[in-house]
C-alpha cells in the first residue's frame, strides 16, 4: 500500500475562489511591477517574485517551507544546468569568433553579397540573424546585425526597427534551443516533443517575416520586386527549420533540434547567395534615398544631442549604460581588416562552427544511445548522467483531485522530482568542448583565452541568474500548487484558451525579456490549463487528445512568445545602443509594438486552426 504524502495540494486555499486567483497571481504581479514599473533587472526582480512565491507557498498553501525551499532549489539547478550552461557555452564560442577576429571575417563576406537593401536585410537581418540567435542569443542579432546594416547605408532607426522585426520566429531555438529546454523543465513534456510542435509552426511564420520584414522598409511594389529573394531566403530557411525541428522523427535519426537556427541561418545564406550568384539579380538595386539616409543621421544626430543635453548633471540610465556595455562586447573592439578574402579564410572563420555543429550531433547520438539503454551509459569512469531525487520532495506532493487525469492511481498522482544531471549530452558541454578545439586549431594564447572567459561571464551575469530564478520561481508555484489555481480560473475562457495561450507568451517575453524567462514562467500554468479545457470537452468535436492538447498549448506559449521579443526592454536597449539611437527608445517602441501585436495575433490564430479545425489538427504530435 502506497505511503502517505506530506502535502497535498488544494486550488482554493482561502475558501474564495477569486481571492484565491487573486492571492496565486501575486508572484507574477509583483515580477511584473518590478520589471516595468520599477526597471529592475530580471535577476532581482525574479529572486523578489520568488520569495513571494516561497511565502505564500508556506503561509496561504500551507505547504511546509523544507519542501517550499527544495522546489526553488530544483528549479534553480534545472536553469543553472542544462539551460543556464548552454548559454554560456553558445556565447563562449561566439566571443571566440570575435576575439580571434574570424567573426569580421564572417561579416564581411556576408555584407558583399549585395548591394540592394531589400536583399542585405534579408541576408543579414534575416538569415545571418537567425544564425546568431542560435549561435549566441542573449540580444547578438538585434545588436550586430543593426550595426552591420548602418555601416551598409541602412537609416539607424530602420535598421533597428527591421532587426527587431526579424528577430522573431527563430527564438524558439534561441541559444541552442534553451527556450524549448526551459519549456521542457517548467512543463513537464520532452523537448523532443514540443520541438515537433514548433516545427509545424515556426516555418509557417518563417516565410511570412522576411516579407514582412522588408515591407516595413519600402512600398508593396518594391517589396515584391525582390519576391524571388523572399521566396529562396525565407522558404530555405523554413524548409531547414523544419526538416531539423522534426529529424528525430524519423527512424534511426538523431536529434538535432538545437542546430535548427545555426543550421537553417547558414543554409538560408549559402542558398541565397548562390541563388544572387548564378540564378537572379534584382533588376535595379534599391537603396534608402540619400534624403531618408540624410534624416536617419539627422535624427541620430538630434537623438544624441537631445540624449547630451538631457545628460548634463545626471547619471547615465542603468539599463541603457548596460546595453552600451553588453553592444560593445558583441561587437568586439577590433576593426574589420582589409585583407581579401579567400574561400579558405572564409571556411576558416565559419570552422568553430561546424566544429560545434559535429559535437552537437554526437551528443545526440549518445543521446539515442541512452534511450535505447533505458538508462545512463557505463563510461568506466562514470555514468553519462545521474538522476537524484530531490528531498523531501519526490513523490511527497499530490496534486489536487480536479488535475489528476481519469482513472489515476493513487501512485500516478503523486508528483515527480528528479533533477536530471546530463553532463556529458547537455548542449553546453559539447559546445564548451567545440570551442577548446577551436581555440587548439586557431592557436589562441592563455592571455586571449582568458580574455574571452573573462568576457563571457560578465555578458553572463545577468542572463544565467534570470533564468535561475524565474525556473526556481516556476517550481515552487508548480509544487505548491499556486500555478493550478491560476490554470483552473484561465479554463474558464474554454474554446478560446488557445487563442490567448499564445498571447500569454507573447505577454511573458515583453516582461521577462526572454522566451526561456516566459517558458520558466508560465510552461506548468498552460499545461494545468491545457487539461482542463480538456475536461470541458472543448477537443472533442477535433478528436485531440489531452496529451496533445497540452502539447499544442504550451508549445503556444514559446512560439506567440517569440513575437513578444521585439519589444522588450532588452531587445529595445541593445537595438538602440547597436545603432547608436539612444534617447529614441520611445519611438522604436512605438514603431514595432502594432507589428508585434499582429504578429501574435497570427500565431494565436494558427494555435487556433491546429486545435480545432482538421486537417491543420493533424499537425499536433502525441507527447
Amino acid at each position: 500500500m502506497p505511503f502517505a504524502v506530506a502535502y497535498v495540494q488544494n486550488l482554493d486555499p482561502l475558501g474564495n475562489r477569486i481571492a484565491s486567483t487573486v492571492v496565486a497571481a501575486l508572484p507574477v504581479l509583483v515580477l511584473f511591477y518590478l520589471l516595468v514599473g520599477r526597471r529592475w533587472l530580471a535577476s532581482w526582480a525574479g529572486a523578489v517574485g520568488a520569495v513571494v512565491a516561497l511565502v505564500l507557498a508556506a503561509t496561504v498553501y500551507g505547504m511546509p517551507a523544507e519542501m517550499a525551499g527544495w522546489s526553488f532549489a530544483h528549479g534553480a539547478l534545472y536553469g543553472l544546468l542544462p539551460i543556464g550552461w548552454t548559454v554560456f557555452g553558445a556565447m563562449l564560442l561566439y566571443n571566440l569568433t570575435v576575439e580571434t577576429g574570424q567573426f569580421a571575417i564572417i561579416r564581411r563576406s556576408i555584407g558583399g553579397l549585395s548591394g540592394d537593401s531589400r536583399v542585405q536585410a534579408i541576408l543579414i537581418g534575416f538569415a545571418f540573424g537567425a544564425f546568431m540567435e542560435g549561435a549566441a542569443g542573449a540580444g547578438s542579432p538585434v545588436a550586430i546585425c543593426g550595426a552591420m546594416l548602418v555601416g551598409l547605408g541602412v537609416p539607424p532607426f530602420r535598421a533597428a526597427v527591421i532587426c527587431l522585426i526579424a528577430n522573431t520566429s527563430p527564438v524558439c531555438y534561441g541559444g541552442l534551443g534553451s527556450p524549448i529546454l526551459a519549456l521542457e523543465a517548467s512543463a513537464g513534456i520532452s523537448g523532443d516533443t514540443i520541438s515537433v510542435m514548433c516545427g509545424h509552426q515556426l516555418p509557417l511564420l518563417s516565410c511570412l517575416v522576411p516579407l514582412y520584414m522588408v515591407k516595413c522598409m519600402c512600398t508593396w511594389r518594391q517589396t515584391l520586386a525582390v519576391w524571388p529573394a523572399l521566396v529562396v531566403g525565407g522558404g530555405s530557411f523554413a524548409l531547414f527549420q523544419f526538416v531539423f525541428a522534426t529529424l528525430h522523427t524519423f527512424p534511426g535519426m538523431p536529434p538535432v533540434w538545437q542546430l535548427t537556427d545555426i543550421g537553417g541561418g547558414i543554409f538560408s545564406l549559402i542558398t541565397l547567395a548562390l541563388f544572387l550568384k548564378l540564378v537572379w539579380k534584382p533588376k535595379a538595386e534599391w537603396k534608402f534615398g540619400d534624403k531618408e539616409a540624410c534624416v536617419g543621421s539627422k535624427g541620430e544626430s538630434s537623438a544624441s544631442s537631445h540624449s547630451e543635453k538631457e545628460g548634463e548633471g545626471k547619471a547615465e540610465d542603468p539599463q541603457m549604460h548596460e546595453a552600451r556595455e553588453e553592444v560593445a562586447m558583441l561587437l568586439g573592439d577590433k576593426k574589420d581588416d582589409a585583407t581579401p578574402l579567400t574561400a579558405y579564410r572564409i571556411a576558416k572563420a565559419w570552422s568553430p562552427f561546424a566544429i560545434m555543429a559535429l559535437c552537437l550531433a554526437a551528443a545526440g547520438v549518445v543521446r539515442q544511445m541512452e534511450a535505447a539503454h533505458k538508462g545512463p551509459l557505463d563510461l568506466g569512469f562514470a555514468k553519462s548522467y545521474y538522476s537524484l531525487p530531490v528531498p523531501t520532495l519526490h513523490k511527497e506532493v499530490q496534486r489536487a483531485e480536479r488535475l489528476a487525469k481519469p482513472g489515476a492511481t493513487e501512485e500516478e498522482k503523486k508528483e515527480e522530482a528528479v533533477f536530471k544531471f546530463p553532463w556529458l549530452t547537455a548542449p553546453g558541454t559539447p559546445v564548451v568542448l567545440a570551442a577548446i578545439i577551436s581555440a587548439l586549431l586557431l592557436r589562441v594564447s592563455p592571455v586571449t583565452a582568458w580574455t574571452v572567459l573573462r568576457r563571457t561571464v560578465v555578458q553572463m551575469k545577468v542572463p544565467i541568474p534570470t533564468i535561475a530564478c524565474m525556473l526556481g520561481l516556476s517550481y515552487v508555484t508548480k509544487y505548491a500548487g499556486i500555478d493550478a489555481t491560476l490554470g483552473v480560473a484561465f479554463a474558464e475562457t474554454g474554446q478560446l484558451y488557445p487563442f490567448f495561450a499564445a498571447i500569454l507568451g507573447w505577454l511573458g517575453v515583453f516582461l521577462t525579456g526572454t522566451d526561456a524567462g516566459s517558458n520558466a514562467l508560465f510552461g506548468s500554468l498552460q499545461k494545468i490549463t491545457a487539461g482542463q479545457v480538456f475536461e470541458s470537452g472543448a477537443f472533442d468535436a477535433s478528436g485531440l487528445t489531452r496529451g496533445q492538447a497540452e502539447v499544442l498549448i504550451c508549445t503556444a506559449n514559446s512560439t506567440g512568445g517569440v513575437m513578444g521579443k521585439m519589444i522588450d526592454a532588452q531587445s529595445i536597449c541593445v537595438a538602440t545602443a547597436g545603432t547608436n539611437q539612444i534617447g529614441k527608445e520611445a519611438d522604436i517602441f512605438k514603431a514595432v509594438i502594432w507589428h508585434s501585436i499582429l504578429l501574435a495575433t497570427i500565431v494565436g490564430l494558427i494555435v487556433v486552426l491546429q486545435a480545432y479545425v482538421p486537417p491543420f489538427t493533424r499537425m499536433v504530435p502525441h507527447p
